[in-house]
């Protein structure tokens, strides 16, 4: 066999046991089988024949000097005969262990290898490292770090019960780890023009707090001009009793860290769609003097047209759009979301040059830039940055839009 003689398939060796065994894994089991099709990745031709996971499990872990072998609760069965290959040729007091638990099962998500890679060799996301797949890489390039990761397992626990953990308590823990961590900074994800047509000054430069309530962890500088980028659906020509934003007919709304303004109209393209908003602006209700004490029912984001930067934000979603696609029935490559991966054009704060610019270090370890766009989600720089054009991944947002 491994002289190269006998095809794939046409023979293999098994460990004489018993075929009447009550286990079937003693059933004279397979412990080595031919292929010669496909180089091995790190010894190419050497070898013709390679061991069977039974086979080889109980040796590399005595060879190795494991004391614990952890398993999934599939190999339950497996154990015996683990024990029964190490008898074989061990020479002392030491055997390994085999353990078995619950595997870790996600909602809107497949954890099997097999299926992952079909996802990744048919084109079905972007590869390995996709901030959607539950992969290592793929779960820190969408933002999750060590920590939140290590407070959701320890959340959920270990047990020897199959079940499924919902998604949400995973996106808890990043939440959880970010929420007095992550700097707060606007950014604007569907922009429209603000004119504010009373506004005749300079531009002003603006304080705000990196967390609100936290001086201690930093400010950062926003310049405010006559004009400005708010958000789309943050304003509507003609609002409803239940719209409290901005809208034509007196109402009040606040601008971040700024000042209280007034929508007085609009314009429009030809299509019916809005372009520009226009404002007029309370010079006397500066966020942080005695006048800016005035309390409005809303208070928007902003951010100032010249100063802002030019984006790409991913709006990364759920994989799939069932919770346990691995149960359902026919192809699971037809239950992927749609909508599990957004791209839009946004504008961020000035402020965020400085920010991308500033590595910070924690143990010696490079962190990544993690940041809150405000009442948009926690966002983290994606790889694919280059000078000229900046990516943000979205890693969850600020609460879960999924549960009713």
């Amino acid at each position: 066999m491994q002289n190269g003689e006998i095809e794939d398939g046409k023979m293999v060796l098994r460990a004489k046991i018993d075929m009447a065994n009550p286990n079937m894994h003693f059933r004279d089991p397979i412990m080595y089988r031919i292929i010669t099709t496909h180089p091995h990745h790190r010894t190419g031709r050497r070898w013709n024949v390679y061991p069977m996971y039974d086979f080889a499990h109980g040796q590399s872990d005595y060879f190795e000097g494991v004391t614990h072998s952890i398993c999934t609760l599939e190999f339950v069965v497996h154990r015996p005969l683990y024990d029964y290959f190490i008898d074989q040729f061990a020479d002392s007091d030491y055997r390994p262990h085999q353990y078995e638990f619950n595997r870790l099962n996600i909602t809107y998500t497949v954890m099997s290898k097999r299926k992952m890679l079909q996802l990744v060799k048919e084109g079905l996301v972007a590869g390995w490292d996709d901030p959607r797949m539950p992969t290592v890489c793929g779960l820190r390039r969408r933002g999750y770090t060590p920590e939140a990761i290590r407070a959701f397992i320890d959340t959920i626990g270990y047990t020897k019960v199959e079940g499924m953990i919902d998604y949400t308590w995973l996106e808890n823990a990043i939440r959880e780890d970010q929420k007095e961590k992550a700097a707060r900074v606007c950014a604007i994800l569907d922009p429209v023009k603000l004119v504010l047509t009373n506004y005749d000054a300079a531009a002003e430069t603006l304080v705000a707090e990196n967390i609100d309530g936290h001086p201690e962890l930093g400010t950062r500088e926003m310049v405010f001009d006559k004009e400005l980028y708010i958000e789309r659906a943050d304003f509507q020509e003609e609002g409803n009793k239940d719209f409290f934003r901005l809208s034509p007919g007196g109402r009040e709304v606040r601008l971040k860290n700024a000042y209280i303004i007034q929508a007085t109209g609009c314009d429009k393209d030809a299509a019916g769609r809005i372009t520009t908003v226009y404002a007029t602006y309370d010079p006397t209700s500066k966020s942080g003097t005695e006048g800016g004490n005035r309390k409005t029912k809303s208070t928007i984001n902003w951010v100032e047209c010249k100063t802002c930067i030019d984006a790409e934000a991913r709006l990364y979603d759920r994989l799939f759009a069932c919770e346990n696609p691995s149960a359902e029935e026919g192809d699971f490559r037809d239950l992927l979301n749609p909508n599990s991966l957004q791209v839009v054009n946004c504008k961020v704060e000035g402020a965020l040059r400085s920010e991308l610019h500033e590595t910070k270090y924690i143990d010696g370890i490079a962190q990544v830039n993690h940041f809150q766009f405000l009442k948009q989600g926690y966002f983290v720089v994606d790889p694919d940055t280059t000078a000229d054009h900046l990516v943000f991944n979205r890693t969850a947002s600020l609460k879960d839009n999924w549960q009713k």
